[in-house]
């Protein structure tokens, strides 16, 4: 069994939902030498999430963000939690619906995703900075 792990930055991006597939595979290339196996993407931030999602049409990311921001506000007068502005909390809510990771088999040293599949960094905050993930791979 062989396993790979890596943190690697992603520049700053601005709000919304983001196709970060190709960047993450060259960044890790060692999910090449898998031929069967899982890989794992960690965010390592509370205010931005991943999710797997259609990679061909970018409509599909403007309704996404369209569709959280109707769906968690920002200004809220009941939100506690708003030292760093009205996009704070709201991106916490949104992270945690979204989630911190995914994971997808490897097949022949590739992802195995869909015909049109990719990993989207979701980016909740109006000015995120940049973020960083860990990608841990493992297999034979």
């Amino acid at each position: 069994m062989k396993m790979y792990q890596q943190t690697i930055p992603l520049r700053e991006k601005r709000r919304g939902f983001h196709l970060i597939t190709n960047e993450i595979l060259r960044a890790f290339p060692q999910i090449s030498e898998i031929r069967t196996g899982m890989c794992q993407v960690f965010i390592q931030h509370t205010s931005a999430s991943l999710t797997i999602n259609e990679n061909a049409d970018p409509t599909v990311r403007k309704d996404f963000e369209m569709y959280f921001n109707k769906s968690v506000p920002e200004n809220d007068p009941d939100y506690e939690h708003d030292y760093e502005g009205s996009d704070d909390m709201p991106a916490h809510l949104k992270a945690a619906l979204l989630g911190s990771s995914v994971l997808f088999p490897i097949s022949n040293g590739r992802p195995a995703f869909g015909t049109w599949q990719g990993i989207y960094l979701c980016e909740h905050r109006d000015h995120g900075g940049s973020r960083s993930l860990v990608i841990t791979a493992w297999g034979d």
